[in-house]
């Protein structure tokens, strides 16, 4: 039997997170509103949801809110919703306190720069992330998938499998299930993991999980000051300030950020 189409209608973008990584720039400017080459991030996302019929967009912030709200003033179909948890917590947080919305949609971070739009189509089967085949070695999530469906995710990485991005789609009947799960999760005190171990690891047996497929062109994240300048040279100056190391991945929206 033919699986059934579901459409998009609504976004959650998480964007509370510190920055840690992008620190001292992360200091006076959310990550998510850093421009890389005159554009913010952030722009890039809400221009790709909108490109795809999504309007309906709730943005979740806590560092340095105010900016914020001084960003989506004039923009049609934001809607702001303030982490309290933000600085205490990891990006379980986030996602909790925009629970409500989780019917029918798509769930991504503020701090990426989408470069393809079309990796944010509104249109799925099943429930689950956008992902990249992965040949060769890496240390990001990585998925094992047969005929469509994850069968399992390595935290560590490997090589051979699909790497999972901060994109994903869930259905309505899957989003009331991962809010009862955040809820159960959040409520009793596991608040320092990430708000995707709820579905991938938490409660995996609980979904069917599929996967969108894109190429790693159509997407950058940006994780360190490193990769910042390498994509934008204006930020040279404070990756001398900071002494950086090479980035490793974040999830936007927790004092682990």
């Amino acid at each position: 039997m033919a699986e059934e189409t579901h459409i998009v209608k609504r976004a959650i973008i998480m964007a509370a997170g510190i920055g840690k990584r992008m620190q001292p720039l992360t200091f006076e400017t959310p990550k998510p509103l850093v421009k890389v080459n005159g554009v913010r991030m952030i722009d890039t996302v809400v221009d790709g949801l909108r490109k795809n019929g999504i309007e309906e967009i709730y943005v979740v912030v806590g560092h340095l809110k105010d900016q914020f709200f001084e960003w989506a003033r004039g923009e049609p179909g934001i809607h702001i919703i303030v982490n309290p948890y933000y600085d205490t917590c990891n990006n379980i947080s986030s996602l909790y306190v925009a629970r409500e919305h989780l019917g029918d949609c798509i769930i991504l971070d503020g701090d990426q720069i989408i470069y393809n739009p079309s990796i944010l189509d509104p249109h799925f089967t099943l429930s689950g992330y956008n992902a990249v085949w992965c040949e060769g070695e890496t240390n990001e999530w990585l998925m094992d998938v047969e005929d469509g469906v994850v069968k399992s995710c390595s935290r560590t990485g490997g090589s051979h499998g699909w790497q999972l991005y901060s994109i994903s789609r869930w259905t309505a009947e899957d989003g009331e299930k991962l809010r009862r799960h955040l809820e159960a999760e959040f409520e009793s005190g596991n608040r320092q993991i990430y708000w995707d171990d709820v579905a991938m690891f938490c409660h995996f047996e609980d979904y069917k999980l599929g996967i969108h497929e894109m190429q790693n062109s159509d997407i950058i994240e940006i994780d360190g000051l490193d990769e910042l300048v390498a994509i934008d040279h204006s930020y040279q100056s404070y990756l001398r300030n900071a002494g950086n190391k090479p980035g490793t991945a974040e999830n936007n929206g927790g004092i682990n950020q």
